[in-house]
């Protein structure tokens, strides 16, 4: 452990950067609550997205990163936000006139469109928790309903009514004048409609802990801060509940780092300690838009465990988090390969190189041995060339490449087999546009075929790279990427495919000339 631990004090991993930070915060002393406290935040307007499980997978890998340097208990918090009043209705749900009708209501008082569940709200955050629990993810989940009403946050509320002109001064500098007029950090739920109200306070009684307004039909009302009758608005929410939970640590997107005086602000004024904050790049989808639930734009966890195990997920939220990422389809095979290749280095590493290897993040330090001895990247070629209807129509040419492989032995191997297969057939055959070559290339094809029919050099990944190089250079192709783009647009229908010598190791000399020969013949094209 010694070792372990004097690498991680020294590891340049942000897990143990933000790690290291938090136990300065507490100076070589134990926290008066007994533990470190992590957190992230859910709002449930709209099914949870996959920045939602990386916040959780990010802030989980900085909490293990923790553990290892620090002998501090942790916890770690799942916190919804499901009395924020629904503004829109998400564009991915059913029962859009439904929903509708229930406009500026808390998401646990709005009816669940797919009548799972007793609200919209508890939908979403059990797909929240069937996700997270899918990775294994160790945490406390807690619904602001539950802490609104039960009263757990009841005498931050009182303080909030006790300081509430702190909580505005804060607040109104940070709005413009019209929106100052009106602004209240409270946010009364009516009694009678149920619906989250965004109107002035006409009085905030900090001896008795109620607000008066008037409604929108101008009736006045007189309602406890306590016991779920009023929310705070979003911004003092976060300050509150950092303060109310003595938080250590929350991560959020770049979104909202403007906001992080205003949280820390509110915090401090409700006797809280600001945490420590981290924050990550946002997420985009295909067109470079910010990923948005009510949207259902980008990729989904679904969608992501459709085509690839739940580790490539995980390596991908580790990589450079303050990097702008784009979720979309075709960045799932490149996860998978990268991450395959950081395992098959973990066990030479020394501890230093293991501490910043990302696997060790990922399975906590404790990653398992890689059987893929075949990459996903070739496996969705082979797919494409062989058109395989499942895994097992890829394993023929799996076993004539490496023998000692087998489903049983490599089940990584099997699984991605699967994976490819469907990715193919889902997400690639569709889009593929296949091309004659023009004369330089047929001749440079031509002399490939000639090649690979005396071939006798085995299924030697190098040596039938190294052939298929010499070839392009001998017909003047240059730079050579050209030739392997002409090799790619022709037999597989895109302009990027595998290392080409490694593809004609897996699935065969005498299959690749066949292909081969059938574009040269407009088979293909």
């Amino acid at each position: 452990m010694s070792s372990l631990r004097d690498a991680a004090m020294n590891s340049k991993a942000w897990p143990f950067e933000e790690a290291r930070a938090v136990l300065k915060r507490y100076g070589g002393k134990d926290p008066a609550k007994g533990y470190v406290l992590f957190e992230t935040g859910y709002g449930p307007s709209g099914l949870p997205h996959i920045g939602t499980f990386g916040e959780v997978a990010r802030t989980t890998m900085i909490r293990r990163a923790f553990e290892i340097i620090s002998d501090i208990p942790t916890r770690l918090i799942c916190f919804s936000d499901d009395v924020d009043g629904m503004r829109k209705v998400p564009e991915n749900v059913p029962q859009q006139e439904m929903l509708r009708q229930h406009m500026q209501k808390p998401l646990t008082s709005v009816p669940d469109p797919y009548g799972e569940f007793e609200s919209f709200g508890h939908h979403n955050n059990a797909m929240l928790r069937r996700f997270l629990d899918t990775f294994g993810f160790e945490y406390e989940f807690i619904s602001a309903t539950e802490f609104y009403k039960s009263g757990r946050f009841d005498d931050t509320l009182r303080l909030a009514a006790e300081r509430y002109d702190a909580i505005m001064g804060i607040m109104l500098a940070s709005l413009r004048e019209e929106r100052q007029q009106t602004y209240s950090c409270f946010l009364p739920i009516h009694p009678e409609t149920g619906r989250v109200l965004y109107v002035p306070m006409k009085e905030v009684n900090a001896r008795d802990a109620t607000i008066t307004f008037d409604d929108e039909q101008g009736r006045e009302w007189t309602l406890p801060v306590t016991g779920g009758h009023v929310k705070l608005q979003w911004k003092p929410d976060f300050g509150a509940r950092w303060a109310a939970l003595d938080v250590d640590f929350e991560m959020y997107g770049k979104d909202h780092s403007t906001n992080t005086p205003i949280y820390d602000g509110i915090c401090e004024v409700l006797g809280g300690r600001k945490p420590n904050h981290f924050t990550y790049e946002l997420f985009l989808d295909d067109q470079g838009q910010k990923i948005s639930k009510s949207k259902g734009n980008g990729l989904t966890i679904d969608e992501w465990l459709t085509y690839a195990a739940t580790e490539s997920l995980s390596y991908f939220m580790y990589q450079k988090p303050k990097t702008a990422k784009r979720m979309h389809f075709d960045v799932i095979p490149r996860a998978v390969d990268e991450y395959h290749q950081q395992l098959r280095a973990f066990p030479e590493q020394d501890v230093a190189g293991q501490v910043n290897n990302p696997v060790w993040h990922i399975h906590n330090g404790k990653p398992p041995e890689s059987r893929m001895v075949v990459s996903f990247g070739m496996l969705l070629n082979l797919a494409s060339v062989a058109g395989a209807k499942d895994a097992g129509a890829l394993w023929k040419f799996i076993r004539r490449y490496a023998p000692e492989a087998s489903p049983e032995k490599n089940p990584d191997l099997d699984a991605a087999a699967g994976f490819a297969v469907r990715y193919f057939a889902d997400r690639i055959a569709p889009t593929r546009v296949f091309r004659l070559p023009d004369d330089r290339e047929r001749a440079a094809m031509e002399d490939l075929v000639a090649r690979l029919k005396v071939w006798d050099g085995g299924l030697d990944d190098e040596a039938l790279q190294s052939m298929v190089f010499a070839v392009g250079k001998e017909h003047g192709f240059e730079p050579l990427r050209d030739w392997f783009k002409a090799l790619y647009e022709v037999l597989l229908g895109a302009s990027d495919g595998p290392r080409f010598g490694g593809f004609v190791a897996l699935y065969g000399v005498e299959e690749s000339v066949a292909l081969i020969e059938r574009a040269l013949s407009g088979e293909l094209a």
